[in-house]
């Protein structure tokens, strides 16, 4: 802060002048100007955010909150639909997120199935040779043998029901099977109110991947099973999902309506179903039962079934 001495000259010094040399009073000096709260010529250093009035925000103070980002869509990675988060398949090609298999050709579709439905829902064609149009009647006891049924007992419609081929054309490898039956046994626990089908010999259908899908086949959902269970309407149209390690098989409810059920060839039928989301490991001689009257078995394909369904 300058001083003025006694000959009203301005000094940086306040003891003596420094242009005359005169003794300063400091007690004669004129009050400090005050301009908006400031001290005129006082040396200060404050930041500019010091000159902000008190109780007034800064600049990012006042600035609003960033919005929670919204939860991003599952989108496939096979046709690029974007699904709810969380979703186990594509809705509209039917891409499995939680295996990666990719879905079958929708232009091949399962042999024997015509979409003739106004809904959109397929129904059986001529040639899709429902289980139980030859051969003698079957019960749980005595059909679930997984060494009898070869490729020569199989309805005519299974070969087709069968079909799948490589990229190439050529028809794709396969090392198990399923045999899908009609069970009357399974039918009178459930109480279905459609008749049950003739129980006969089974439909075989080759297991080609690594991930099955087991429903009933829908054009309006774009679902298209390998294990196509159309004819049962118990079962939902993702109902369950079969998966390997290439020496064991799980199964997997899909949430379905009715249930998927596992026992063991010898013994009472299954009461309780397993839990929907986790997998189950099937044993060598366990059947799955699904829908009004359905049961599955899983095996290994002997090699004329093999050179068969080839």
């Amino acid at each position: 802060m300058s001083a003025v001495c006694p000959n009203g000259h301005t000094s940086e010094a306040e003891d003596y002048c420094d242009t005359c040399g005169s003794p300063i009073d400091a007690s004669a000096q004129p009050a400090p100007a005050v301009a908006g709260g400031e001290v005129v010529g006082a040396s200060s250093s404050r930041s500019s955010l010091d000159l902000e009035a008190p109780g007034m925000p800064s600049a990012a103070a006042g600035a609003p909150a960033e919005a929670a980002p919204t939860p991003t869509a599952l989108e496939c990675p096979n046709c690029k639909t974007e699904n709810p988060d969380g979703a186990l398949f594509c809705e509209a090609c039917g891409y499995d997120f939680t295996t990666g298999a990719m879905p079958r050709d929708p232009a091949a579709g399962p042999g024997g199935l015509e979409d003739t439905e106004p809904d959109g829902e397929a129904v059986p064609g001529p040639s899709s040779g429902t289980s139980g149009t030859s051969g003698t009647s079957g019960t749980s006891g005595t059909s679930g043998t997984s060494g009898t049924s070869g490729a020569g007992g199989a309805p005519a419609g299974a070969a087709a029901a069968a079909g799948g081929t490589g990229p190439d054309g050529a028809a794709e490898s396969f090392e198990w099977l399923a045999e899908v039956w009609v069970d009357p046994d399974w039918y009178q626990t459930q109480e279905a109110e459609d008749p049950c089908p003739s129980p006969g010999l089974p439909t075989i259908m080759p297991l080609r991947h690594r991930s099955v899908l087991l429903g009933r086949v829908s054009t309006s959902k774009n679902t298209r099973p390998e294990i196509d269970l159309s004819s049962d309407p118990g079962v939902s149209r993702r109902h369950a999902q079969l998966t390997t390690d290439g020496t064991r098989w799980f199964v997997e409810d899909l949430g379905s309506s009715n249930g998927t059920f596992v026992g063991p060839a010898a013994g009472p039928l299954p009461v309780t179903a397993i839990a929907v989301g986790p997998k189950t490991e099937l044993s060598d001689d366990d059947r799955l039962y699904v829908g009004a009257w359905t049961r599955v078995v899983v095996r290994r394909a002997t090699p004329d079934e093999v050179e068969a369904y080839a």
